[in-house]
């Protein structure tokens, strides 16, 4: 993990008992980018953590203080990893937990032997992901809003 020993938070795994909070938090950076309340309900099942997936994939928070003010999913299929979320409170943005979280991913879909993370970003966010070396390679269709496109991008993990 590549998060710097005075950054004001530190990473661990979620409890099965946050999951109502990081679900709060999730839709709440979702909102940042400007999405009215109809678009947040249609994008709310989807966009969900449950202990299902908590047990399934690998997810992570950056906690400050005993709360958690950034959640990341990743998922494994075969040599690819697919960056299933990654959501920071927007009273944190910029104190580098989403960065610290991308790290984390990063190196723990490398250590479950993948060679690729594979990001469908929201269109605000795609700047970010390029920004730590993603390469847009097409567009995918929006599982919440039909018609909506969304930026699909990879990040090679060697």
């Amino acid at each position: 993990m590549s998060q710097s020993s005075d950054a004001p938070f530190s990473l661990r795994p979620p409890k099965v008992e946050q999951i109502p909070s990081l679900n709060h938090l999730i839709l709440k950076s979702k909102a940042v980018w400007g999405y009215d309340r109809q678009f947040i309900d249609l994008c709310r099942k989807e966009l969900a953590l449950s202990p299902y997936l908590l047990n399934r994939n690998s997810v992570m928070v950056a906690d400050l203080d005993g709360v958690a003010i950034a959640v990341v999913e990743v998922s494994i299929e075969d040599t690819l990893a697919n960056l299933e979320k990654l959501f920071v409170d927007p009273s944190a943005l910029r104190s580098g937990a989403g960065r610290a979280l991308l790290e984390w991913a990063k190196a723990a879909s490398l250590a479950l032997g993948a060679s690729k993370l594979v990001i469908e970003s929201d269109p605000g966010a795609e700047n970010f992901y390029r920004k730590t070396g993603a390469i847009r390679v097409g567009a995918v269709p929006s599982g919440s809003i039909a018609g909506r496109v969304l930026p699909k991008l990879e990040l090679a993990l060697n």
